[in-house]
């Protein structure tokens, strides 16, 4: 697969695992229009990591509206004009809902998720990040914004398994699998050409990356 052909890419994975830093550096190299989740633009997000189970209908709602807006260039009439690098998958989007709502919440949120559905189209290539809870934890830490200091193992710990579990089933898109554990895109000029390399080299609709410590 030729990366340059790409029109639309999306990095996922849980928090703290490098996918905005990703799609950014990929953006540059495509010359392409990075679509980037902004959460600090969710004014709800702050308090939830304080309190999870008040505020979390709130901030995945902001979140939903959020990415319908963002993604409003991706319906087929514009897809072509430029090429886009997202850091996040519309798709993945009920995986934070059942994590942190109510059943009550959740049905209600299914209603609203239904209409607001971000109308986006499947990406030409998935890139899912993967790594330790305690890795995330001390990256996370490591970037030090004050509102990700409540945020602890146990939940990063369900957070990870739960996209492992989202990804396992996925098949709306090819998909690159990265275990980033010992692989740095941003300091590391080798990983990321290494990172470019597998791309190139893909055949099938679900492959792997892995880099020994």
């Amino acid at each position: 697969m030729l990366i340059e052909h790409f029109r639309y890419i999306a990095v996922e994975g849980p928090i703290g695992v490098g996918k905005t830093s990703l799609a950014q550096k990929l953006a540059r190299l495509l010359d392409a229009e990075p679509l980037l989740e902004q959460p600090e633009a969710n004014p709800f997000l702050p308090r939830f990591y304080e309190d999870r189970r008040r505020y979390a209908l709130p901030t995945q709602l902001a979140f939903l509206l959020a990415r319908f807006e963002q993604t409003r260039p991706l319906v087929q009439g514009e897809l072509f004009q430029r090429a886009r690098v997202a850091d996040f998958l519309p798709d993945k989007d009920l995986l934070f809902a059942r994590l942190n709502l109510d059943e009550s919440e959740f049905q209600l949120y299914q209603k609203i998720h239904a209409d607001l559905k971000p109308p986006a189209p499947p990406p030409d290539l998935v890139i899912y990040l993967q790594a330790t809870p305690t890795t995330l934890v001390e990256r996370i830490r490591r970037r030090g914004r004050p509102y990700e200091r409540a945020l602890d193992i146990a939940y990063l710990t369900e957070l990870a398994d739960s996209y492992a579990k989202f990804f396992y089933h996925y098949e709306a898109a090819p998909l690159l699998i990265v275990n980033s554990e010992h692989l740095d895109f941003v300091e590391r000029e080798d990983d990321f050409e290494l990172l470019m390399r597998r791309i190139h080299d893909m055949r099938g609709r679900r492959e792997f990356f892995n880099r020994g410590g």
